[in-house]
């Protein structure tokens, strides 16, 4: 079994955790208020602002012997830099305040799962952090497109509300092909425990964040 196929097998409870949480059906059936969409886009804000730094802190750690890795974190880099901003973007077009989202905090479970991946990069294994990259980029393939569309028409927002959802749910289909092709690299047993790890945590984090969303009416 190659090893993107096992890290698929060792983290389907956890997938299935977060891809159970009630907000996701809610969203697919245009069931959710306003304020629940930008609640979520206000804890999207606080972790995609930190994928860049993560992939550059991330780098700066690995050995030698993973030059292979850096060398794709490079790419990952040129692809996630200003997407903060493209979440800004969407909450000041929801009649939000985007600034205060700027210059607040996120809630328990995001600041819990960003201070997880820099501790697994500073002093754990470095290679977690693709446990993260499986997880927001795989479930940006799983619901993404089909939520954006649905949220779109439920909320009657303007396209300008939905950048971050509707481009993620496309260029991650890219990302995610790459990803698997970067995983099947991965041949250090140590590595692979600290990706599958790192992925079942972040699952876990990522759906108590998801699951403490309120599902709306859609009326809100």
């Amino acid at each position: 079994m190659s090893f993107y196929l096992q890290l698929q097998h060792s983290t389907a409870t956890e997938r299935e955790y977060l891809l159970s949480a009630p907000i996701i059906a809610a969203c697919q059936r245009g069931d959710i208020a306003l304020n629940s969409y930008v609640a979520f886009l206000t804890q999207a804000y606080h972790h995609v602002r930190h994928t860049v730094p993560l992939l550059m802190a991330c780098g700066a750690r690995l050995p030698a012997s993973h030059e292979w890795v850096r060398e794709a974190l490079v790419e990952y880099i040129a692809e996630e830099v200003g997407h903060q901003e493209w979440i800004l973007n969407d909450i000041n077009a929801c009649g939000a305040d985007a600034e205060a989202v700027r210059h607040g905090r996120p809630g328990a479970d995001i600041e819990l799962m960003v201070a997880f991946l820099y501790h697994q990069i500073d002093r754990g294994n470095p290679m977690a952090l693709f446990g993260m990259v499986q997880v927001l980029e795989g479930t940006s393939v799983a619901i993404a497109l089909t939520v954006a569309e649905q949220l779109q028409r439920g909320l009657h927002l303007p396209e300008q509300a939905m950048s971050y959802l509707s481009s993620h749910g496309a260029l991650d289909q890219e990302h995610l092909r790459f990803f698997e092709s970067l995983m099947n690299k991965v041949s250090e047993p140590a590595d692979q425990a600290a990706i599958i790890h790192a992925a079942r945590i972040v699952y876990r984090l990522y759906g108590d964040m998801l699951r403490a969303l309120e599902v709306g009416d859609g009326s809100a």
